[in-house]
């Protein structure tokens, strides 16, 4: 399949059709088996800007449904990077952030990712979008915050 199949793009954000999303929580979900790979949509990662610190709970740590997995600190804003449901953290990302601290600004839905957490609430999962509805949710989104996307350049 094309970009053009997969992906949508609005006002320079992207927001791939294959993900699930926590829309209100700006959070991105990739299921993979039991587990499920969590990051920061593109307009989140640009409404923080240029990310200079995370700080990650440690793997094992049960976390409720809007509870922060990670602490997020950039130039302009300090903040929880939350649950969008129950889990189990299994694994942070914290080595490609000491690496690249910006790599959540440049590919947000690929290297960027932030955590791997085993769901813990199926009944929360559900409540998740995914595709054109997701899509719909975003523009709706994006423009009520009047945001135009941007990348972190090399």
């Amino acid at each position: 399949m094309s970009f053009a199949e997969t992906t949508r793009v609005y006002r320079g954000c992207v927001i791939p059709l294959d993900l699930l999303y926590d829309v209100e929580r700006d959070v991105w979900v990739r299921r993979e088996g039991e587990l499920a790979t969590l990051g920061m949509t593109d307009p989140a990662q640009t409404r923080a800007g240029k990310l200079v610190a995370i700080r990650f709970r440690r793997p094992g740590t049960i976390v409720e449904r809007g509870r922060a997995l990670a602490t997020i600190e950039s130039g302009k804003w300090v903040g929880p990077f939350p649950a969008p449901f129950r889990c189990e953290l299994v694994e942070t990302n914290q080595a490609a952030f000491e690496r690249d601290i910006l790599i959540a600004n440049r590919d947000p839905y690929g290297e960027g990712w932030l955590v791997r957490v085993r769901p813990l609430a199926p009944e929360e999962l559900a409540e998740l979008v995914t595709g054109e509805e997701a899509f719909t949710r975003y523009r709706a989104r994006i423009d009520a915050l009047d945001l135009n996307c941007f990348r972190c350049a090399e």
